[in-house]
């Protein structure tokens, strides 16, 4: 729920259900599972669970006991200070965990890579080069042969695995089913695996806490709950007697951790600024029909709930009902507003009534953003040309988040170049930091063959093309 982008879909989604189950009479049954909370009740109370059903445990209640190490590195410049977290998380493995599995949680695809190269120059130097590998030479020779990741296939034979999402689900099954069999002892992972793969390690390395942001062009803090979620992958009951995890922080955030680790901490809504997607998705399904349904659809989510709890983060001053309507009225208003604009539904001034359009539908059922549909009904003609249609795929806000990374504006520029030598269409150099070009670059390097910089390149393109 805390995520910005994954927290509101599953606030409406749990919202939605209850909603629709009011209105039927039909009963559903929702489990909830989290880390400790200082406001558990309101999450009760929006999930409809009575005070007999919400069980609330101290973080430190643990079926298997956790040791944790807090390092603090210094250096204001990312990559740098990766680099110098490398030996660290070595020495972590050897100290540890030397013969258990270990699990080493980094914030991108690229540094899954850099770790893992890393760590075999670290064996390699300690005279052990395969001393993460359990399997014979024939069973490892077998495996090689069914990977198609050149890096993935690299670091195996040294019994180091990689997990991310721009492998193929081949290699990412072959990487967790040698884990969990104890046939290669490291896997270096980005944070995704830590919601998905339930795969048990003694040891968890969390190698910075920081990830880079494609849409604010910075790097951000992981949010607590996912350090959390790693940290508990450490110890797994039925496996093990005990847990270790070594987180690897920016000095100045050392302090930070130490702290709220142990701490719960209340969970706040971030549903109102995603209003109008789920709102058009509600009006396509027939959910919301008039603006009262809407204001009404509101009460049911767990923003409502906190807001009348915690109105100033909501920028609310009171909560009397005059101000109260007022404020959802308002925000109700205005999402619908922005819908209406984008030609995604049709309000009938006299009774309020909404009606879903063409664009609303598309979107609904593609589940594109609403930006996304405007700008397609905006700009593609019956006379479009090649060119125009690939500068207006490219630039919808799905594609705002594609990674730009440190000096990859430098490889755009370049790349530029060799498509436009192709045969390519022409793109803005000056905006080469930009995610919708570079998105641009990497279609086209696709549809004419050519080569790309860096193996970073392919795994963004696999996004782009999964988009």
């Amino acid at each position: 729920l805390l995520a910005s982008d994954r927290g509101p879909i599953l606030e409406v989604i749990v919202s939605r259900m209850r909603y629709i189950s009011s209105r039927t009479g039909s009963k559903v049954r929702i489990v909830g599972l989290s880390t400790a909370l200082a406001n558990a009740h309101d999450l009760g109370d929006w999930l409809g669970i009575e005070k007999e059903g919400l069980f609330n445990f101290r973080p430190s209640v643990r079926p298997v006991p956790l040791e944790c190490h807090i390092q603090g590195f210094p250096g204001k410049f990312y990559c740098p200070r990766m680099m110098t977290m490398n030996k660290p998380t070595y020495a972590a493995i050897r100290t540890h965990s030397p013969n258990k599995p270990a699990l080493v949680f980094v914030s991108s695809r690229r540094q899954t890579r850099l770790t893992a190269l890393d760590l075999i120059a670290y064996a390699a130097a300690d005279e052990r080069p395969d001393g993460f590998v359990n399997m014979s030479d024939d069973e490892m020779a077998m495996c090689l042969s069914k990977v198609k990741d050149p890096a993935l296939k690299h670091t195996l034979q040294f019994g180091i695995g990689l997990h991310h999402a721009g492998l193929t689900p081949e290699d990412r099954e072959m990487c967790e089913e040698l884990f969990a069999e104890c046939k290669i002892q490291v896997l270096v992972t980005t944070s995704t695996l830590a919601w998905g793969v339930n795969l048990p390690a003694h040891l968890v390395v969390i190698k910075g806490t920081e990830y880079f942001d494609g849409k604010t062009k910075r790097y951000q803090d992981f949010p607590i709950t996912d350090v959390l979620q790693m940290m508990g992958r450490a110890g797994r009951p039925q496996f093990d007697k005990s847990g270790c995890c070594v987180i690897l922080v920016h000095e100045p955030k050392k302090t930070f951790y130490k702290k709220f680790l142990y701490e719960p901490f209340p969970v706040e809504s971030s549903l109102a600024d995603n209003l109008c997607d789920h709102f058009n998705a509600e009006i396509v399904s027939g959910t919301i029909k008039t603006k009262q349904d809407a204001v009404d659809y509101l009460t049911w989510t767990y923003f409502f709930r906190r807001l009348l709890k915690n109105p100033t983060y909501y920028n609310l001053d009171t909560i009397d009902s005059d101000n109260l309507n007022t404020y959802l009225s308002d925000l109700v208003e205005n999402a619908l507003e922005l819908l209406e604009d984008a030609r995604c539904i049709s309000i009938d001034e006299e009774d309020d009534a909404l009606e879903p359009l063409m664009l609303g539908r598309v979107a609904s059922y593609y589940y594109l953003q609403y930006p996304s549909v405007a700008l397609f009904a905006a700009n593609i003609k019956h006379d479009s040309t090649l060119e125009s249609l690939l500068q207006t795929l490219c630039g919808v806000a799905e594609y705002d988040e594609l990674p730009v990374r440190h000096n990859e504006d430098k490889l755009n520029v370049d790349l530029a170049h060799v498509v436009a030598d192709a045969g390519g269409f022409q793109v803005d150099a000056r905006l080469a930091e930009d995610p919708h070009v570079k998105t641009s670059l990497l279609f086209q390097c696709h549809f004419l063959r050519l080569p790309l910089p860096l193996s970073d390149y392919y795994t963004d393109t696999k996004s782009v093309l999964d988009q």
